[in-house]
């Protein structure tokens, strides 16, 4: 048997193409394996076995989709659709096949427990070309012929096979790990153990397409991971603040510093390419879907932007012209929508708050220190002709001790802003990095908590009395645990809803709904829920104060039980984070020591 580093040094080069029966089977080991490990090891087998090209396509299958999220590529066919593409191959009617769907898993279980003899076996990359052909079907009669296409598709693969197509069709393919897995998988791929990962992780962090990251681990090696620069278009991954909870503790900690309002809207990262003749703006929100097309206002204040390349982030927040004051969130989040955008944008005007730079012209700005690229910022922004009523530069404030931020925090909050965010003045952007170069210092919340909590709800109880009536009567939520890539939970949520919420957000699971608990979730037996859902919808909560539990997971380790918040109280729906987003165990750990440290 070769040595694991001539074995990675070979699987670099072309290989045979892939039949996608052969990727369903490791797919199919996915399904079963339990650790994350197990399946680390079962994903580097895999790629040692694609083509670089294939190694993209694989990357963005195993995560359920067909291309990087900023690409807005989506099938477009709803489950009824593909109830009628089934029947059709089973030749059954659409109602038998809902029946055993009722009582399967998913309907990629009924699928793979169907017969028949398939007329060819096809690659991954014929796979792939033949679900992008049904993306691009558009206009009238797409869907029937989507719905066709994808019959004629899955006539010409195995029932295994089946399986998993459909599931990237309907987005279901739900293996159990994240980005942050293949990463691993990639490094145990080159050298036999995850000693690469952060090197990859931080070529990740500076071009997010993790198909483009596999695909270079295996044309180029490491080396091709360690040149990747910045694509214009392709969403780097946004710097994160850690948290303290007073004035003091910041100045303790960094020293003399900038602070910035906090604002309370959407974090928006800009992306302006002006080299072609047709120039292109585009917008990526915090989990890296591309926005541009909820933006046309903003658009055209940045026309006049005179660069040639531009990478920027910003907070844009609704403004009332009329009372000269900003909005609150759920005023902002309206214009997050893919219809009625023209009215929207009359009804809900936008301004845009830079606050940092990131690239331009063709050269990173990401080494320089925080001062010198705001320098950079402002200067770019003054000598060029754009719409100065809704473009601006965040106001900063060069702060020296503790009293003199405490007085800027009050100034903010008394203005209605959640705070302030405070940066240390001579350090470079580090992207995908939460870290103390910004630390965010937020209203106080009742209690002993000192700061809000973003959670994902991991299922719901039924509920008795009134809310039996709803269906639902508490929800599990729980934060992300990088460490272990799952989620693990953190309180049982059952007040601060209405009864319209209490509505809402039931109907917001069940479109969640997960047969069984999901792989990556971390659950004590005795908290599981009536209903297990899909970890992706994020809340924001408060609480009392964050408590040890010897039945919630969260951050729990062999000599120490984990976090759980209590009483905690629903705040609101954070639709512009991802799963990934929430809270992390690490915040919650700081937070518990200076709830501590208050109570003492």
């Amino acid at each position: 048997m070769l040595p694991t580093s001539i074995i990675c040094s070979v699987s670099i080069y072309y290989l045979e193409p892939m039949i996608f029966n052969e990727y369903a089977q490791f797919l199919d080991q996915l399904e079963r394996e339990p650790s994350r490990l197990g399946m680390t090891r079962i994903l580097a087998d895999l790629f040692a076995k694609l083509s670089f090209d294939e190694a993209r396509v694989v990357a963005y299958f195993c995560t359920g989709i067909l291309n990087p999220p900023y690409t807005n590529i989506q099938i477009g066919l709803a489950d009824k659709s593909v109830v009628k593409v089934v029947a059709q191959l089973g030749s059954m009617t659409p109602e038998r096949v809902q029946q055993n769907v009722d009582h399967a898993v998913d309907i990629g279980e009924v699928v793979a427990h169907m017969q028949w003899e398939s007329l060819a076996e096809l690659s991954i990359n014929q796979v792939y070309n033949a679900l992008i052909a049904l993306a691009q079907q558009t206009g009238t009669g797409s869907q029937d012929a989507k719905i066709q296409g994808l019959a004629d598709l899955l006539q010409q693969v195995s029932p295994l096979s089946a399986k998993f197509i459909v599931r990237i069709v309907l987005g279901t393919l739900r293996l159990g790990f994240s980005d942050m897995t293949i990463i691993d998988a990639l490094s145990w791929l080159l050298v036999g153990d995850k000693s690469l990962s952060g090197i990859i992780e931080d070529a990740y962090n500076v071009c997010a397409d993790i198909g483009y990251i596999a695909s270079t681990v295996k044309k180029q090696g490491i080396e091709g991971i360690k040149n990747i620069q910045i694509l214009v278009g392709v969403p780097i991954m946004p710097a994160a603040a850690e948290r303290l909870s007073s004035a003091q503790e910041i100045i303790t900690k960094i020293g003399p510093c900038i602070a910035e309002p906090k604002l309370d809207g959407f974090r928006l990262q800009v992306h302006i390419d002006n080299r072609q003749a047709e120039k292109k703006v585009s917008f990526f929100s915090r989990n890296l879907l591309d926005m541009s097309a909820m933006y046309p206002d903003l658009v055209c204040a940045l026309e006049g932007l005179d660069v040639k390349t531009f990478i920027a982030e910003g907070e844009a927040i609704a403004f009332d012209p009329n009372t000269g004051s900003f909005m609150p969130f759920q005023e902002t989040v309206k214009r997050k929508r893919k219809h009625d955008i023209a009215v929207k944008t009359q009804e809900i005007p936008l301004q845009l708050f830079f606050f940092d730079i990131l690239y331009l012209d063709g050269q990173s700005l990401m080494p320089l220190s925080m001062v010198e690229r705001r320098a950079k910022l402002v200067k770019l922004l003054a000598k060029s002709s754009i719409n100065t009523q809704v473009i601006h530069v965040t106001q900063e404030k060069n702060i020296s001790d503790a009293r003199e931020l405490e007085n800027y925090f009050l100034e903010q909050v008394a203005a209605g802003l959640e705070g302030v965010v405070v940066k240390r003045p001579d350090v470079p952007y580090q992207p995908g990095k939460r870290n103390f170069n910004w630390i965010k210092l937020k209203r106080l919340a009742s209690g002993h908590l000192l700061d809000s909590v973003d959670v994902v709800v991991l299922g719901y109880y039924y509920g008795s009395g009134k809310r039996a009536a709803f269906g639902i009567g508490a929800i599990l939520v729980g934060v992300y645990n990088k460490l272990c890539d799952c989620f693990q939970t953190v309180a049982k949520v059952g007040t601060g809803f209405s009864d319209h919420e209490w509505q809402h957000i039931k109907k917001q699971c069940d479109m969640l709904v997960s047969s069984a608990q999901p792989k990556n979730v971390d659950c004590h037996k005795d908290l599981a829920p009536d209903v297990w859902v899909k970890p992706e919808m994020v809340l924001e909560i408060t609480a009392d104060e964050i408590t040890r539990s010897p039945l919630h997971s969260a951050a729990r380790t062999s000599d120490q039980p984990g976090f759980a918040l209590r009483f905690p109280r629903f705040e609101r729906y954070r639709s512009d984070k991802t799963a990934y987003e929430t809270t992390t165990v690490q915040e919650l750990l700081t937070l518990y020591k200076k709830q501590q440290e208050t109570k003492n």
